[in-house]
């Protein structure tokens, strides 16, 4: 249940702001990505990024490096990690089945 009270809504500074909307103007780079990466809604980063481009946020971003990953290999990445969620849940699947067919307390039931 929810708590009585006021809303909590996080306010992020212009240049974390920038920050963010720079990374995910990367060649390569999913803006999905990079909101999952940073915690926020992707319609949030979408909302700042059309705010940068209409001269509302405006500042430096600071501390970013230049990425040294090629689109081949987010692309690679994106597909290794797709796998391993697949083979995470076969796993899950799997030990369910094992644990169902190894209790013995099952196999009794007459229903």
């Amino acid at each position: 249940m929810a708590k009585a009270g006021p809303k909590k809504t996080l306010r992020y500074s212009d240049e974390f702001k920038l920050t963010v909307v720079k990374l995910s103007t990367v060649k390569g780079v999913a803006v999905g990505d990079v909101a999952k990466t940073f915690d926020i809604h992707p319609w949030m980063l979408s909302k700042w990024r059309t705010q940068v481009k209409n001269g509302l946020i405006k500042g430096s971003a600071k501390g970013i490096p230049q990425p040294t990953i090629k689109r081949g290999e987010l692309r690679q990445l994106r597909s290794v990690k797709k796998q391993l969620a697949r083979k995470t849940l076969e796993l899950e699947i799997l030990k369910k089945a094992i644990r169902f067919s190894s209790d013995p307390a099952k196999r009794n039931s007459r229903s």
